[in-house]
């Protein structure tokens, strides 16, 4: 049967709406062709061959017979589909970042919490091995003294002391050594470390000209300030002649100012002039007696060589480390084994320093003193390797109360007002010493730091009641505001 197209007004008309709303099936034509094969398959009976109509509807249902116009829709409907994917993919991606971000805040917060922990745990081990350092330098200082001043009740040879003293300091570099051999990873040789230390008098190392030129001086000022070390312990009591011995920080600081041309600090000219004001104190003490007078000269004369060495030894060879130090102290030991030997000699068939026999020396205190010598030496460069450099100094300076409760419990000394006001303004000037160049900078800093703190506990304890007073208006159903 022939299919009557529904007239051109309305097939128009439907075309038009169509069009315009947009229906995502439109192409032109599409309302004819639709009323067309309605009225086919309406039409059609049953077993009937309707060749036109299964054509239709097989080349609309086939996705391979897809036309240009309306291949937009499925493409539209692709692009929907990608783009909820793209979307998930990007909120995963998105998701995942945020992960690994907060994973990497975790572990930057993990590495500073650990860094801080090991800052901790160094400092508490320096603090512990600064306390064991202390303790360790103001004992051996203390016993070596203690040990001077019982020799001398059977034995009074002070050069010989101090030569056979110091030659025990060619155990220092043995000593370092068998500490590398105990701590170190990759061992050397012994050669090949003395070279390397060696390099604390020149790239060329220890030669016999730099032996005897960078040597002689400083075994002089060495032997020098140990023997008027000694002198001054015949003369006054151990508590003095430790007070006195530590003025040579003020005269370190004096030669420095003049011959290194540092920096100059007011606070420590003033710790100076309490030093020379303790020396004198220290010398009336006793009435400006002779043997007093004596051995405050004999005390301030080794702690100025003592300064002497020191700036002497900044000047010409600088900084040295610990294995350098060794290496030094050892070519001292060595020079005054070798150059020095004939003095005692000398002094002994002159008879101003003789014996009767060897057998008759007190071997057991010329060892102990030799030996705590050699400690005190060792400890006071070890410490400024493990610790801090003046927990060395607090550590000599403590020798003087030590001293004192010694002398106390022997019952050698009386100590009167000017001797104990004398012994205290020296130990403030030395302490006086310790401070750093940018003390006054520190304090400040330190002083505004205490300012803020109270201003922003002022603010808190301003700003408590006025939470406190809002609290209680809102249980009470009312809003109090507090008065400004």
């Amino acid at each position: 049967m022939d299919v009557k197209a529904a007239p051109n007004g309305v097939a128009t008309i439907e075309d038009r709406i169509l069009r315009i709303t947009g229906y995502y099936g439109y192409y032109p034509g599409y309302s004819s062709q639709k009323s067309t094969s309605r009225s086919s398959v309406t039409r059609c009976k049953p077993g009937a061959n309707c060749p036109s109509s299964h054509s239709g509807i097989s080349r609309q249902l086939s996705p391979l017979s897809v036309t240009e116009d309306s291949s937009a829709p499925i493409l539209e409907l692709q692009n929907r589909g990608s783009s909820g994917v793209c979307g998930h993919r990007v909120e995963r991606q998105n998701r995942s970042d945020d992960g690994t971000q907060t994973h990497s805040e975790n572990s930057s917060q993990e590495n500073r919490i650990k860094a801080r922990c090991l800052s901790c745990t160094s400092m508490v081990l320096k603090g512990i091995w600064g306390l064991l350092i202390i303790l360790s330098v103001s004992s051996s200082w203390v016993g070596t003294t203690q040990i001077v001043k019982i020799t001398y009740k059977n034995f009074y040879c002070p050069f010989f002391m101090t030569w056979f003293s110091t030659n025990w300091n060619i155990m220092f570099f043995p000593v370092y050594y068998s500490g590398h051999l105990a701590t170190a990873q990759e061992k050397q040789s012994p050669m090949k470390k003395f070279r390397e230390c060696s390099r604390i008098f020149g790239e060329d190392g220890l030669t016999l000209k730099l032996f005897l030129k960078r040597t002689a001086p400083f075994s002089i000022l060495w032997t020098l300030t140990n023997y008027l070390y000694l002198l001054a312990l015949k003369k006054l009591t151990a508590t003095d002649v430790s007070a006195l011995f530590c003025c040579n920080k003020a005269f370190v600081f004096l030669l420095s100012w003049i011959v290194l041309k540092d920096r100059f600090m007011g606070v420590r000219i003033v710790a100076a002039i309490m030093a020379i004001t303790g020396i004198v104190m220290m010398a009336y003490a006793d009435n400006f007696h002779a043997d007093s007078i004596v051995g405050v000269a004999f005390a301030v004369g080794s702690a100025s060589t003592s300064a002497l060495y020191k700036v002497l030894f900044k000047m010409f060879l600088g900084s040295a480390n610990f294995g350098e130090a060794a290496h030094f102290v050892s070519t001292l030991g060595f020079f005054n084994l070798i150059f020095i030997s004939f003095t005692p000699v000398i002094l002994y068939f002159t008879k101003v320093e003789h014996w009767s026999s060897f057998a008759a020396l007190p071997w057991g205190c010329l060892c102990g003193m030799a030996g705590l010598w050699l400690a005190f030496n060792i400890l006071v460069n070890v410490g400024v390797v493990l610790t801090y450099p003046i927990l060395i100094s607090i550590g000599t300076v403590l020798s003087v109360p030590g001293n004192a409760a010694v002398d106390l419990l022997k019952q050698e000394v009386i100590f009167n007002v000017v001797r104990l006001a004398a012994t205290i303004i020296i130990c403030i000037g030395f302490l006086l010493m310790l401070l750093p160049e940018e003390w006054d900078e520190i304090t400040l800093r330190f002083i505004n730091s205490l300012k803020e703190k109270k201003s922003e506990e002022h603010m808190d304890d301003v700003t408590d009641p006025s939470v406190h007073l809002r609290g209680r208006g809102r249980a009470n159903g009312t809003v109090s505001i507090p008065l400004a």
